[in-house]
């Protein structure tokens, strides 16, 4: 079980991942760079996305001069995980959903309760 698809091509779903967030959400990502990996650093373990920042919900008026936080989305985890490039969409649009709900405060449990975990 495995589907291949180019960088390209990956980075072609991710946008589409992207662009189906709602307008009113994707209007308060501010200061925050969506980066395509091929593999996660060993360190991360076996992941397919992760969110590196602080996020929306713990900022304060002091957040300023920060360095931009970090949605990485990885490519062979994904692309390993699944047997059609159909699945790989749907797979990357909710890991997409997952980490930009991290930006934006949301915890791993309620993104369980609502199947983004």
């Amino acid at each position: 079980m495995a589907v291949q698809v180019s960088a390209e091509r990956f980075e072609e779903l991710v946008d589409v991942a992207l662009a189906a967030i709602p307008e009113h959400l994707l209007d308060q990502i501010e200061n925050c760079a969506v980066i395509v990996l091929d593999e996660p650093e060993p360190e991360l373990g076996d992941v397919l996305g992760y969110y590196d920042g602080i996020p929306l919900s713990e900022r304060s008026s002091r957040y300023s001069g920060e360095l931009p936080d970090r949605i990485l989305i990885f490519r062979g985890p994904l692309c390993r995980m699944v047997a059609s490039e159909v699945e790989l969409a749907e797979e990357v649009r909710i890991t997409v959903w997952h980490e930009v709900a991290h930006y934006f405060g949301i915890d791993d449990d309620d993104l369980d309760e609502w199947g983004y975990a």
